[in-house]
């Protein structure tokens, strides 16, 4: 009987020689005469052998894609020990997986498109490199203020500026342009005031973002992440002029340009939101800066915040939460949802980039007559808004006090370029 050029009766019987002899029949006499075996060996995960390798492509350097020939399928452990094999760790790489067979019983197990996971972005993966405006910015902190006892504090509204945006009133070079001249005369508002304390209240709204409607992809004139350094950096600038005239408090919440989101769907929890991920950015510089200044936030699952300014309650609340003038009813509702805000003299809201003041009952525990105050917008301009309603506005940063009698109308100021 001829012998088989793979070996003998004692040894061809090997899961490789099989699959050899199965791939090649016009070489092997004896083809077809042993199957594989149903041991219960062969269940186990298939040692990944080189030789087996039959395609190797790639889309671009970081991604790769591989055909492994076997006798068997594999199974996901199998794949993972082949990418072990190449020296990646699996659990490192996304990959996709499948095996297709032969009408020999040969088996085509492929591995598609295997390329490493991108890594997560901490909170302390900014740095000056990527953040290069805000960590120039910070190199020219004010020094610590002096402290008042006199009993009044100041609260700056900081609205909607959507930085990136492009409207009628240009873009980022003009924003920038509006926003120096209003700190300018911000100072000259300041100067003079013996202040207790200062809150800066972001009323959200910090950048365009790429998830807002329409096609901001195209009318954008700054990336996402150019986005958020300016955003960082114009909050820095805005915080580092108060400081120089009293403490800061700083006060961030969730708005709906700034949120987590795919389309109109946002993806995480209300505290996943880019804007209060730069006010942590922000919060490190002032630390390492050594100025006095507090950071206030909502619970990870709130979207409102109260902050207590010498004895007046401040809430401050995006306002996409509310739908036109009803947001004297969504505060109403706070109290039995025992909301952040449900205790507030003075609610502070954004969203309708137009300056509102409504008169909102009494506090019960404190006796003073509430106010909610809209604050005007610090952006280009909606165009959109403008041509379906007809309604139009100028940017302003609106400027109120607080004193130890509570809110202070007759301080109330809208301050524009």
């Amino acid at each position: 009987m001829p012998q088989c050029k793979y070996g003998d009766e004692t040894t061809r019987a090997t899961a490789k020689d099989r699959t050899i002899r199965r791939h090649n029949k016009k070489q092997c006499i004896c083809y077809d005469v042993h199957q594989p075996s149903s041991r219960q060996d062969d269940a186990k995960p298939a040692t990944p052998i080189v030789e087996g390798v039959v395609a190797t492509s790639g889309s671009d350097a970081n991604t790769d894609t591989y055909t492994i020939s076997s006798d068997r399928a594999w199974g996901y452990n199998d794949f993972c020990e082949f990418i072990r094999s190449k020296g990646q760790d699996p659990d490192k790489v996304s990959f996709r997986w499948g095996s297709t067979s032969t009408p020999s019983g040969l088996f085509f197990n492929k591995i598609n498109d295997v390329k490493p996971l991108p890594e997560a972005v901490t909170e302390a993966s900014f740095t000056a490199e990527n953040l290069p405006g805000l960590y120039a910015a910070a190199e020219a902190s004010t020094p610590k203020p002096k402290h008042s006892s006199n009993k009044r504090a100041t609260v700056i509204v900081w609205a909607d500026p959507q930085i990136g945006k492009t409207g009628r009133r240009g873009g980022t070079k003009e924003l920038i342009e509006r926003s120096t001249a209003i700190r300018d005369r911000l100072d000259q508002h300041l100067a003079g005031k013996d202040l207790q304390r200062i809150l800066f209240a972001d009323a959200g709204d910090g950048i365009e973002g790429f998830e807002s409607g329409g096609n901001p992809m195209f009318t954008n004139d700054l990336s996402l992440a150019q986005q958020l350094d300016t955003y960082g950096t114009e909050m820095f600038k805005f915080i580092n002029l108060a400081h120089y005239h009293a403490p800061v408090t700083v006060a961030g919440i969730p708005s709906n340009h700034a949120a987590w989101r795919c389309g109109k769907q946002n993806l995480g929890r209300p505290a996943d939101d880019l804007g209060l991920l730069m006010h942590t950015q922000v919060e490190y510089r002032t630390a390492d800066r050594g100025m006095d200044v507090q950071w206030v936030r909502p619970a990870t699952y709130d979207e409102s915040v109260a902050v207590d300014l010498i004895g007046t309650r401040i809430g401050l609340v995006h306002g996409n939460q509310f739908g036109p003038g009803q947001a004297v009813a969504w505060w109403e509702k706070q109290t039995f949802g025992a909301q952040a805000s449900a205790t507030a003299d003075v609610l502070v809201h954004g969203h309708y980039h137009t300056f509102s003041a409504n008169v909102a009952g009494r506090n019960p525990h404190t006796d003073r007559q509430r106010w909610c105050l809209g604050a005007p917008t610090l952006d280009n301009g909606s165009d959109w808004f403008r041509t379906v309603a007809g309604r139009d506005s100028d940017p302003g940063l609106l400027v109120f006090d607080v004193t130890d009698e509570g809110f202070d109308l007759a301080s109330l100021t809208i301050i524009s370029a």
